[in-house]
């Protein structure tokens, strides 16, 4: 388990802390914390545990006017807000000491005019958040992307962190044309938070989509995994439902094992962040949610 993690959004929660967080485990993931006696409990919590601690960019909340910054508008002003905000942001969250940064990618995301995103639910907290790839020619994308790899490759030699993206919906240049291994290749210091839940429910939506093709693809990059499930049949239910041994693929649950098996192949072994909802379940079923992934991994 020592490359396990929880996450903490909003709040750092004391009682989360204790029922989810295991001694041997890496450390936690900070998300959106809303005011600094929250950064200051992460930070005391540290220093008696000696833990890890990964930024899910950002880390604080209420800065920006948005859930994400949007670096690849095309918008001149919004561009050139979301370089001053994710600059200024990370010159505040630098004094955590974070492992590692991990930043939403692409945004705003590039949707596939083929697939009901919004229909089938898929979350956007702001209507700039995504553009369609019709008004997004491949070139553009691929400038504006190089200037936030460049970026971010930059920042994370300056602050001494290991830079993450954390894929958001995968539009056709990226898994289609083989764009983001040519990013990766080119910008070798940037890393790959593999979603899982996201991975299966665009999976489910999106019939041009093969991800576990598409995760064989990026496997040598990907050095983090977002682990939660999510039921996706008729409807879709139970979002950030923690990945357990007995839940059903062909009732529309994500095929954990299978993405597993590819993971298993990976250079550095993930590390594994539970982005699930564990109120949802008892504390015998988180443990056997832990120990299923641990078995797994071997």
């Amino acid at each position: 388990m020592e490359n396990f993690m929880i996450g903490h959004y909003a709040v750092f929660s004391s009682e989360k802390q204790e029922r989810d967080f295991k001694n041997n485990f890496w450390g936690v993931e900070a998300c959106l914390l809303q005011n600094e006696e929250e950064v200051e409990k992460l930070m005391e919590t540290k220093k008696k545990n000696d833990f890890h601690i990964g930024i899910h960019f950002p880390l604080r909340s209420g800065v920006w006017s948005h859930r994400d910054p949007q670096y690849l508008s095309l918008n001149a002003d919004t561009y050139k807000a979301s370089y001053d905000y994710m600059n200024k942001e990370l010159d505040y969250a630098i004094k955590i000491s974070p492992s590692y940064v991990l930043i939403h990618y692409p945004k705003p995301v590039v949707l596939d005019p083929r697939v009901d995103w919004h229909g089938w639910g898929w979350r956007f907290s702001h209507p700039t958040e995504f553009i369609c790839a019709s008004d997004f020619d491949k070139e553009s994308f691929l400038k504006k992307s190089r200037n936030f790899f460049h970026w971010f490759s930059h920042a994370a030699k300056k602050y001494d962190f290991e830079p993450i993206i954390e894929l958001d919906a995968i539009p056709p240049y990226l898994y289609e044309q083989n764009l983001l291994s040519v990013l990766l290749e080119e910008y070798p210091m940037i890393k790959v938070c593999a979603d899982i839940g996201r991975l299966h429910l665009q999976d489910k939506i999106d019939c041009n989509f093969d991800p576990f093709a598409f995760l064989k693809s990026i496997k040598r990059h990907v050095t983090q995994v977002h682990l939660w499930n999510i039921k996706v049949a008729d409807k879709v239910e139970y979002s950030h439902y923690p990945a357990l041994p007995n839940l059903i693929v062909e009732d529309g649950w994500a095929d954990i094992e299978k993405y597993f098996n590819i993971l298993k192949q990976c250079p550095v072994k993930p590390r594994i962040l539970f982005e699930h909802d564990s109120s949802q379940i008892s504390k015998s079923d988180l443990e056997s949610c832990y120990e299923w992934i641990l078995t797994m991994q071997k």
